[in-house]
């Protein structure tokens, strides 16, 4: 076959559904007999439950029921990653509260609105108990237990045994507190779930219909929970809106849905409101990072040394996780760093559990790495970018295993970075700030950059199938698209593969009915391997399809080709062909489906890479910082279809963009949320952000046949601290170091005046004494880049 659509673009197939009102969703879901759910939860931090009088809204018009704890035997989902066994969280709060926002009843009505009124007349008596809200002050020794029974807030952590020493030989330590601050998920739609009772005499016990990442996984995570075989459950994700991380696993409101619908015998649907989400999805970040950089005089790194406290919230969720695991295992980041010590800390505190948001943990530790890279620059005068090059590990040196443990596959850190100043017009701007700064006007000029490497796609890998119809071809996949367009890209490769049109190609992804197994969608994983698996599958149906047809043209199964017109051939021969219907027709003879089945296992993680440079206007009147132009180069491998890749570019962009300037989840000293509706969380609009400049270099891996790499998060990753270190940039002549994020308005115009006087803060403090008596890390403690990537 002449020609392949691979590295084309190509219009996305799912868009014309969407686009013309065809998606459904799971609010649209509707069967007769539908009851809705809705919770009742805690307005207290930290508190005990006393009692639960639910007598008034049992009584309420269109209610069916109102359940708490007492009332269902409800059990506890296995977490979607464990940090503390003694921290475990029952679906509804049985004698304790430990974040406001939990979920202590379930009110059941005929309608939504009718359980709306009903939640507020359920009396909640709660004897309201100490909080502990800011990560480092639970440390303290004196501080509020989350549970008194552990003696302590330290779900997790450990210190390296090498300490302070790393940084013996330098000439210069640049120290630095750097806070990665809370953010919420905040996908278009919220959780939502409809289940459908079954039972013994039904094909399954129950069919959930939900919003989630990994529909298998949420099917293995109450099947576990209720005790019910795999097989007996069965889970779709009908059109999902956003998931970012924060759609992964089995979360309490999922099985007190099950619980419910089972008691009931009725099908029931809870769908999540905006305030709901806010309060009670898992936030993302949430880290305080102190950091020294040791240098020689000449900018060559010596060593660094990190310590990280990660926020789990309340319970011993995995977000806490994170700051022991993947911010630890890419701390080395794109430099030849030769000593690393890094300490790791996960706090229990009375806030909304911290779980994974786009990245989870990788934007972190390049955020602090990039801020103390920039920090080093000023305090050796050197351009950031020169600094850079210096320390950049080299593409001969791959693969290469870091100091922490992770084996980088493939590289070339420079590239991104020289094409993204080549873009930016470094010089230029420059100049330019120069001579804002010189006509002392009031407007200045920052110029950030940023150069990363993350790590995507490792784990167990993927399941797909192919099979070749009589009118086209399907593809079934253990991935789950909510926006990435699987389908699109899926069907590219089918398509290259055996020359059927892309419009013929149908595509089948979550529901586990219908696709035996699969690991959902995180981790920047779907193309490298649900689409090597899709390839692989292809691949296998072809050649399966040779053999059929050299049989039925007499010919040897090497001479077997697909056309240009996407029927099967004898090369050098036009006449002798049969049209793939005519393949399915011989397969059927057989008593068999032209079909093939492909789990594919990769050989290792990827690390996709890449430079980002922000160019923002600061006005020292206001404080008011302003994103002119965001240059972003991201290397995800080889590029199958640059149209997609570009909008995960935009789409990571603005969300890592955000984070620099806007957004924060505050709690106050209660624990009261800050943040309860959009109009008080700062979400940018299209308003406010600049149009981006998105270009791609592309270093193929070897750890997968497309030689792809994960682009999903990857500018989530390189935009965050190339806005952050444009802010501090303007403002380097005034002697300032270091901002803190968001880089609000109030928080700059303060830096500014500080500087103006002379009071400026120190941007180092010393760490938390809990540090000092963190277990040891030992040799017995395995670094599994795998277990980096959620």
């Amino acid at each position: 076959m002449v020609g392949s659509l691979l590295g084309t673009e190509v219009q996305r197939v799912e868009d014309p559904e969407l686009l013309r009102g065809g998606g459904t969703y799971v609010p649209n879901f509707a069967v007769d007999g539908l009851l809705h759910i809705g919770f009742v939860r805690s307005p207290l931090a930290h508190a005990t439950i006393n009692d639960i009088d639910t007598s008034a809204a049992r009584e309420a018009p269109g209610v069916v029921a109102v359940f708490t704890a007492a009332d269902l035997e409800l059990p506890v989902p296995p977490p979607f990653l464990e940090l503390n066994p003694a921290c475990s969280r029952t679906p509804l709060a049985t004698d304790r509260v430990r974040f406001a926002g939990e979920a202590v009843a379930v009110v059941v009505g005929r309608s939504a609105a009718a359980v709306e009124d009903a939640v507020e007349l359920v009396d909640v008596d709660l004897a309201e108990l100490p909080v502990a809200v800011d990560p480092e002050q639970a440390l303290d020794p004196d501080a509020p237990r989350q549970f008194p029974e552990l003696g302590t807030n330290v779900a997790a952590g450990f210190r390296d045994p090498a300490g302070a020493d790393v940084l013996d030989g330098s000439d210069v330590v640049v120290r630095a507190r750097i806070e990665n601050q809370r953010v919420a998920v905040v996908p278009m739609e919220g959780n939502a779930i409809a289940v459908v009772p079954g039972g013994p005499g039904a094909e399954h016990e129950v069919v959930v219909h939900v919003s989630t990442q990994m529909p298998h996984g949420l099917r293995a995570g109450l099947a576990a929970a209720f005790g019910w075989p795999i097989e007996r459950v069965r889970v779709i994700a009908p059109h999902v809106g956003g998931g970012f991380g924060g759609k992964a696993g089995a979360i309490p409101e999922h099985v007190v849905a099950v619980a419910v619908a089972r008691e009931l015998g009725r099908p029931v649907r809870w769908v999540e409101g905006r305030s709901e989400n806010l309060q009670a999805m898992p936030h993302g970040r949430a880290q305080v990072q102190y950091a020294e950089l040791g240098l020689r005089s000449d900018g060559t790194i010596v060593g660094l040394r990190c310590r990280v406290v990660g926020d789990c919230g309340a319970y011993a969720g995995f977000g806490g996780a994170l700051a022991l695991g993947p911010t630890r295992m890419m701390a080395q980041g794109v430099y030849r760093i030769p000593r690393i010590s890094y300490d790791g800390v996960a706090v229990l505190t009375n806030t909304t559990p911290v779980g994974a948001f786009r990245g989870a943990g990788r934007p972190e530790a390049a955020a602090m790495l990039e801020r103390m890279i920039d920090l080093a620059a000023a305090e050796l005068t050197m351009d950031p970018a020169a600094l850079r090059r210096k320390n950049f590990l080299a593409p001969e040196d791959f693969p290469y295993r870091t100091v922490v443990g992770a084996n980088y596959d493939s590289g070339d850190f420079d590239l991104p970075l020289t094409e993204a100043l080549r873009q930016a017009d470094y010089e230029a701007l420059r100049a330019e700030q120069a001579r804002r700064v010189e006509a002392g006007e009031t407007v200045l000029l920052g110029i950030g950059m940023s150069s990363y490497v993350e790590i995507t796609g490792g784990g167990d890998g993927e399941y797909a199938e192919v099979e070749v119809l009589p009118d086209g071809a399907r593809i079934k996949v253990g991935t789950s698209s909510h926006g990435q367009g699987h389908a699109t890209s899926f069907a590219m490769l089918v398509s290259d593969v055996l020359g059927i049109p892309m419009e013929s190609i149908a595509f089948v992804q979550s529901d586990t009915a219908e696709v035996p197994r699969g690991s959902g969608t995180g981790g920047s994983r779907s193309l490298q391997l649900g689409g090597s698996a899709v390839r692989r599958a292809g691949e296998a149906v072809l050649q399966r399809a040779k053999e059929l047809a050299a049989t039925r043209l007499e010919a040897a199964v090497d001479d077997i080709e697909v056309t240009e017109d996407g029927a099967l051939g004898v090369a050098g021969v036009p006449t002798a062909t049969l049209s793939w219907s005519e393949v399915v027709t011989a397969a059927a003879e057989n008593d068999e489906r032209l079909a093939a089945q492909v789990d594919f296992t990769p050989e290792g993680a990827t690390f996709p890479f890449g430079a980002h440079v922000s160019v923002v206007e600061v006005d020292v009147e206001t404080g008011l910082v302003r994103p002119v132009r965001h240059i972003a180069v991201d290397d995800c491998g080889r590029v199958l279809n640059p149209l997609i890749v570009r909008g995960q570019q935009h789409g990571g962009a603005i969300q890592g963009i955000a984070q620099a300037l806007w957004e924060q989840v505050t709690f106050d000293a209660d624990g009261n949320p800050g943040n309860a509706t959009l109009a008080d969380y700062a979400m940018p609009s299209a308003a406010d952000v600049p149009s981006l400049e998105a270009h791609n270099t592309e270093t193929d891996t070897p750890r997968n046949p497309l030689g792809a790499k994960g682009i999903g998060e990857s500018a989530t990753v390189g935009s965050t601290p190339a806005v952050q270190n444009a802010v501090v940039d303007a403002l380097r002549h005034l002697g300032v170091r270091h901002v803190d994020m968001p880089a609000t308005p109030e928080r700059v115009w303060s830096t500014i005046s500080a500087a103006r006087e002379g009071t400026l803060p120190d941007p180092w403090q010393e760490p938390p004494a809990a540090f000092a008596v963190l277990p040891e890390r030992g040799a017995d403690t395995p670094d599994d880049p795998d277990e980096a990537v959620v």
